[in-house]
């Protein structure tokens, strides 16, 4: 029976790569294959293992800030243009991972199954039993990713209880019971934990051939393991794989999501436990003396990307996916018109006045001398680095780029279909050296990371501030403080005056915890994350999106989209198709 049930699944996935059905149950007959021909050819078991990967949410930009404070749409057709305005439903909720990702844990499952029984290489054991550790290893980190991503979308409460997913840890097959309820979420979470923790055990820290037949770990070297043999299966050319590295960064990812105000009630993870595991991960990255110092611009430091190679990363990203060609799509999306771009993305007024003066006040702050007459004078340098204000340059000519409302560009605010609502345009993860006009066209290569050490470092901070107060250390050696400062002085923030604001308030743990939000914001701007954290942090998300808009040289700051949402959803919901499917699974409360 366990031989044809996995006869059966093999050729589902076959089935499914092949020709992309929708029904996982109703594969096509002529593709059935027997089980020696199935266990005998590991593509199958790649197969498996590459639909999860091909699955990952963060394998492109989804730009779900433009339903946040931090920017809008210039399409109304958008899809978090439409969300931001009151339209977000359990049937029309373009941040949906249930589908998605329950897909990727049951492909995963059945990996997890077959592992042991599918032959790798030919005639040698030994080998077959490191494959098979590797991708039974990467199989439960993706898992545990995969969960990791339900729980931030779908996790809520529901009759008072905080709920996760249902929890699928075994493959599911025609007679499996598909009516069953959601799991708690912490029982979501310790399942994560636990598939976390089992990728960590059999996987390499990272993909990296070993020099010495002493490196070989004990467990394959009593095996007979030689140094060829590791590095066969766990060397360099694994690199991009999931990692016992990467598995420990998506640990310290949900947990800093299970702490969060928003999920802590239901949650047995704390902050001190986020902040163990993004410290210990840094520990190995060097603390505080490895934060990158070209990190801040890793999307354009073009001889570091275009010396890329080998599946070798920047010292910022910790995970990225394939480099692939020369581009220019993104660019496309979002350089101003007069750059032949359609301006998608516009920055708010909220974001640029959320970055501080040079001397790394507030420019709330009195000490921070800001001139509203003057409003982009002596200010942060990531201003400029992330955002086109008007009277910068941008594009492969380094043109002026005039936003006001009677310059006589499109690139005006509100001139056409494809100009700024809000005065701003997007300068970060663009290569400004692509050229993309019609007569001349050409692309860069482009960075797409999954996990950026800023991201683990800005982790570190916030949950140690919160177990620890600014200066804590727990067993690490360096604080919030520590990481903070090191972070706004790779800016060039606070240079000149030694950073009196940080020290002003490195006694002050509530003042602390809102300078770390904001430097999050601030260096993950438009990377997808500002819409979980106001989620996660409990915040309200109807603060209008505002802009700037400059005629005859007198800037007015106005309103430009009122955000639309209730308070339940700081929740996702559960998409109402899965709930006219199953009579047993909860809908989060108010959707």
């Amino acid at each position: 029976m366990k031989s044809l049930k996995y006869t059966y699944w093999f050729f589902v996935i076959v089935t499914v790569l092949i020709t992309g059905c929708d029904d996982l149950f109703e594969p096509a007959i002529q593709n059935n294959r027997d089980l020696e021909s199935s266990y005998n050819e590991p593509r199958f078991a790649q197969g498996l293992i590459i639909n999860g990967y091909a699955r990952i949410p963060r394998n492109g930009w989804s730009f779900n800030d433009m339903a946040t404070d931090d920017a809008v749409s210039n399409n109304e057709n958008n899809a978090f243009f439409n969300l931001a305005s009151g339209q977000w439903a359990s049937d029309n909720n373009p941040l949906n991972q249930w589908q998605n990702s329950k897909a990727a844990i049951q492909y995963l499952n059945l990996m997890i199954a077959a592992s042991d029984s599918v032959t790798f290489t030919v005639n040698n054991n030994l080998l077959d039993r490191m494959f098979a550790d590797r991708i039974k290893g990467e199989a439960y980190g993706l898992r545990a990713l995969f969960m990791f991503h339900l729980l931030q979308s779908h996790g809520g409460m529901a009759d008072g209880q905080l709920l996760g997913v249902q929890i699928l840890d075994t493959a599911q097959d025609l007679n499996s019971e598909f009516n069953r309820p959601r799991n708690t979420f912490e029982e979501c979470m310790q399942q994560l934990y636990a598939d976390a923790n089992r990728a960590i055990e059999l996987l390499p820290l990272d993909y990296e051939d070993i020099a010495n037949e002493s490196q070989v770990p004990e467990r394959y070297r009593q095996m007979g393991a030689s140094r060829n043999d590791f590095n066969r299966v766990f060397g360099e050319d694994a690199r991009q794989l999931l990692s016992g590295r990467i598995a420990m960064a998506i640990r310290a990812q949900a947990a800093l999501l299970a702490a969060s105000p928003a999920f802590s009630s239901g949650s047995t993870t704390t902050w001190e436990d986020a902040a163990n595991y993004a410290g210990q991960l840094l520990n190995l990255n060097g603390g505080v003396n490895g934060l990158a110092p070209t990190g801040l611009t890793w999307y354009s430091n073009v001889a570091e990307i275009n010396n890329l190679g080998g599946g070798v990363n920047q010292q910022e990203i910790l995970w990225r996916t394939s480099l692939g060609g020369p581009s220019s799509n993104l660019e496309a999306q979002h350089f101003p018109p007069t750059q032949f771009g359609n301006g998608l993305l516009n920055p708010t007024q909220n974001l640029v006045d959320a970055f501080p003066a040079s001397n790394g006040y507030p420019i709330s702050h009195p000490n921070s001398n800001y001139d509203p007459n003057a409003p982009y004078a002596n200010r942060d340098p990531r201003l400029n680095l992330f955002i086109v204000i008007n009277g910068t340059t941008a594009g492969p000519n380094n043109q002026v780029i005039n936003t006001t409302a009677d310059g006589g560009t499109n690139d005006g605010i509100n001139r056409v279909e494809v100009s700024t609502r809000t005065g701003y345009y997007m300068r970060k993860l663009l290569r400004q050296d692509v050229n993309l006009n019609p007569n001349s066209v050409n692309g860069q290569l482009h960075v797409m990371p999954r996990i950026r050490y800023t991201e683990l470092y800005l982790i570190y901070a916030e949950a140690a501030n919160e177990a620890w107060g600014p200066t804590g250390t727990g067993s690490f050696g360096f604080s919030a403080y520590d990481v903070i400062k090191r972070i706004r002085e790779r800016a060039g923030v606070g240079i000149q005056n030694g950073d009196a604001y940080l020290e002003s308030v490195r006694g002050d743990k509530d003042a602390m915890r809102e300078l770390i939000r904001n430097e999050r914001r601030l260096e993950l701007c438009f990377e997808g994350f500002r819409f979980w954290d106001i989620r996660r942090w409990d915040l309200d998300l109807t603060e209008p999106a505002r802009g700037y808009r400059i005629q005859s040289n007198v800037g007015q700051v106005i309103n430009v989209q009122n955000r639309v949402f209730a308070p339940h959803m700081k929740y996702g919901p559960v998409p109402l198709s899965e709930l006219l499917k199953y009579s047993s699974l909860k809908q989060n409360t108010g959707w």
